[in-house]
């Protein structure tokens, strides 16, 4: 039997367009969900005019909340969204049977959709792979987009994998996050001669070639700086959608200068102010998603900048750095 729906649950566009921020995870220094950070964040979102939210992806921090995080942070933002637009929801995890379980989870917390990586840990085969989101779409009557991104889960998607898995209905769409514009370029041209890119969705992740993703025929973006600057990246969308490309160039460059301020944890305190490498202590995910949540904290959206434990906070220098960078972005 497939999981109920909310009756306020969004229809998902087929195919899915526009911008679709990866929303981070506002945390409580004791590292529990703050539902209310959440729902305000969630409503910035959506008074900016975006087309979808994703929940617990990995701008979301998934890989380091529990599972009753997970449950939690998808209700509270399919509460907050109230069928306004689409709710996509990751169910990433290790094997078939553990998505199954996130996926079933997620459908019974409000989700309209499903977004799952390959299985990883062991590796498995591409053919597995199909197999693996063939399961997962049969075990849950939810739309699935298919997650790629290999730098975490160290196996990239096969380009035919892809486009079977388009052809026959298994998938949704695409959240390309592998940085391999090229890459991408060659799977949309093979996806429009099969005919599938009018149902299929290819949404870029690569928040640095989002103008260049949209040129190639990408159908949108999943921005993690989005949750920082919603409304810059709409511009881009907006631009591209119009044919006015110098536009969309000109505000994806202002873009890619404030996303430096991932760097703002692994520069401070270096002496390098190049932001390559890691400070000591600090992962370049950490430096990241502190900069974000850092910036979300100094906008007044969230009550606190807390990342889940084991990621190392930012100290104050990098917290400063965040802030020039939203004074020159004009945000501040």
């Amino acid at each position: 039997m497939p999981p109920a729906t909310s009756p306020s649950a969004a229809r998902l566009p087929t195919p899915l367009r526009g911008v679709v921020p990866p929303l981070c995870t506002p945390l409580t220094p004791t590292g529990d969900v703050d539902t209310r950070s959440l729902r305000a964040l969630v409503e910035h979102q959506l008074v900016a005019g975006v087309h979808g939210l994703f929940a617990v992806g990995s701008t979301g921090e998934t890989a380091h909340l529990s599972d009753a995080r997970r449950r939690t942070t998808i209700r509270t933002v399919a509460e907050a969204v109230a069928g306004r637009v689409p709710v996509l929801a990751g169910v990433v995890d290790t094997s078939t049977a553990r998505v199954l379980d996130q996926a079933r989870a997620a459908a019974d917390a409000g989700a309209d959709a499903l977004v799952a990586t390959a299985p990883f840990y062991a590796t498995t085969h591409p053919l597995e792979t199909a197999d693996h989101f063939r399961r997962v779409r049969d075990g849950v009557d939810l739309p699935l987009f298919a997650y790629d991104i290999p730098a975490s889960v160290h196996t990239k998607l096969a380009a035919r994998t892809v486009l079977t898995l388009a052809a026959d209905g298994t998938l949704a769409g695409l959240k390309d996050s592998s940085g391999d514009l090229g890459a991408l370029r060659r799977l949309l041209v093979e996806l429009r001669a099969q005919g599938s890119l009018d149902t299929f969705s290819v949404l870029t992740g690569s928040e640095l070639t989002v103008d260049g993703a949209l040129l190639a025929g990408a159908h949108g973006v999943v921005p993690g700086l989005g949750n920082v600057d919603p409304a810059g990246y709409l511009r881009v969308y907006e631009a591209a959608t119009a044919g006015r490309w110098d536009d969309a160039a000109e505000e994806q460059d202002r873009l890619a200068a404030l996303f430096g301020v991932i760097e703002a944890g692994t520069a401070a305190g270096t002496g390098a102010g190049t932001g390559t490498g890691a400070a000591p202590g600090m992962s370049t995910g950490a430096s990241a998603l502190g900069a974000f949540k850092a910036a979300l904290h100094l906008l007044g959206l969230i009550d606190c900048p807390a990342t889940a434990a084991p990621q190392t906070p930012l100290n104050e220098e990098a917290v400063r750095s965040v802030h020039t960078a939203l004074q020159r972005a004009g945000l501040l």
